[in-house]
């Protein structure tokens, strides 16, 4: 499983799409965490290259946060040059399957559920495998300048955590009602 993980998480599928959905990650008291600002930026990229009309920023708040991580998105996303028109929000969810449930109910009523998904390296195969079950048509595209890819023992120690994540998420993971 590590190696589907490590494979998958090195396709960079970005194509047109309704959206650009960047996962969350942590932020520190407003501003986004260096994990966070590099899938920003990346989903910044691909917005100015005309991927899609609009991102949809994720992340709720950790138990003693002030603010969401994708209201922090948000903002970071203001200051690059992003109209507010062309951001949408989903701050409730605290995990991967909370924030692509909560993202499937957003574009529920739409005719292209097609979106391209940022985030890390080592997520993508799991991202792949939730979007698919939650109704949405995705295309992974992983950020390269995470400080977790720069780490060989930091990207060992998430590849083997979605070793298991993976499976649980096929396994577990239903559509939602």
């Amino acid at each position: 499983m590590a190696l589907a993980v490590v494979v998958w998480g090195r396709r960079d599928e970005a194509r047109p799409a309704a959206a650009i959905v960047v996962l969350g990650a942590a932020q520190y008291e407003g501003r986004p965490s260096p994990v966070l600002r590099a899938r920003l930026n990346h989903g910044l990229d691909l917005w100015r290259r005309g991927i899609a009309p609009r991102l949809i920023l994720t992340g709720g708040r950790g138990p003693r946060d002030t603010t969401s991580e994708a209201e922090v998105g948000r903002r970071y996303a203001l200051r690059h040059g992003v109209p507010a028109a062309a951001i949408a929000l989903e701050t409730e969810g605290r995990t991967t399957s909370e924030s692509l449930r909560a993202v499937s109910r957003m574009m529920q009523r739409e005719h292209d559920r097609s979106v391209v998904l940022v985030s890390d390296r080592f997520h993508m195969l799991r991202l792949a495998i939730l979007a698919r079950r939650m109704g949405l048509t995705s295309y992974t595209s992983p950020t390269a300048t995470s400080p977790i890819s720069a780490s060989t023992s930091e990207s060992l120690r998430y590849v083997m955590g979605e070793s298991v994540k993976v499976p649980l998420a096929f396994i577990l993971e239903r559509k939602p009602q």
